[in-house]
């Protein structure tokens, strides 16, 4: 039996990358999407019109009134939720010494709390069905990374929240769960935020020899599904969780040298 099917779903950051591919493979499995993004175009342009299975909605979800009327409207247009994928997000890369206070408000904001507010409004429709909170994390929520100091913030507060929310949740049915891709072939790193707040440009990593969004959805679905408490993906991220909590002054070491052989690294100033 397809767990999917008939399953209303909401994800947030759904234009691009990992979150356009989520809504691509729920929409195939038989589930109703709730799709939302801060630019209603780029998600026509992506994942094409509304349909009876299909909601678009513009949403900044660092705004807690644009996440309540999220939700609302897909309640409204599909009678309740089952899951939720918190799945927006942006990235910096910038020295902490000179990053805007901004930017690092912006990243909590959106990573973080772009994902409480979005939790709180699903949460007694999430609970009635006995359904899922996701967050979609990074390994920068395990280890912190140089140069992305309020990104790592950013996913080790929305880890914390969400196992918070999931020991709550015991004794209703839901759960909290989150997933940790690797790097994995996206937008966010073109769109990452310098030091002053713009948008990089150009992505430091060679994406064509990343994990696809494709494949990475799809693991994503397969851990909502089976309520994995916490999924870590790709070798070097399993192994870098695990090198941080055995050997945590070599891994700050082995980290650093990883980041500062970047092209343009902020590491090499």
């Amino acid at each position: 039996m397809n767990y999917w099917n008939g399953k209303t779903v909401l994800v947030t950051g759904a234009s691009s990358g990992i979150g356009r591919a989520l809504v691509q493979q729920l929409l195939q499995n038989g589930a109703r999407v709730a799709a939302c993004s801060r630019r209603l175009d780029a998600m026509q342009a992506a994942l094409g019109p509304e349909t009876e299975q299909l909601l678009l909605f513009a949403a900044d979800v660092s705004v807690p009134d644009a996440c309540e009327a999220f939700v609302a409207a897909a309640v409204a247009k599909f009678g309740g939720v089952d899951v939720l994928i918190n799945n927006a997000g942006i990235s910096m890369r910038a020295l902490f010494a000179e990053v805007s206070f901004d930017v690092l408000r912006e990243l909590m904001d959106i990573n973080f709390w772009g994902t409480v507010y979005c939790s709180r409004f699903a949460l007694p429709h999430i609970v009635s069905r006995k359904g899922v909170i996701a967050g979609i994390s990074s390994i920068a929520g395990y280890r912190g990374l140089p140069a992305r100091t309020g990104y790592s913030a950013s996913k080790a507060a929305m880890q914390a929240f969400l196992e918070s929310l999931r020991t709550e949740l015991l004794p209703s049915g839901a759960t909290a769960i989150w997933v940790s891709p690797g790097f994995t072939a996206s937008n966010i790193r073109n769109v990452a935020r310098d030091a002053s707040g713009k948008s990089q440009g150009e992505t430091p990593l060679k994406e064509t020899q990343l994990m696809s969004a494709e494949t990475c959805a799809g693991h994503i679905l397969h851990a909502v599904e089976r309520r994995t408490r916490n999924l870590v993906l790709t070798r070097q991220g399993k192994l870098t969780v695990w090198m941080n909590k055995l050997f945590p002054g070599l891994t700050d070491t082995l980290v650093y040298r990883h980041f500062l052989k970047e092209p343009d690294s902020p590491l090499k100033k």
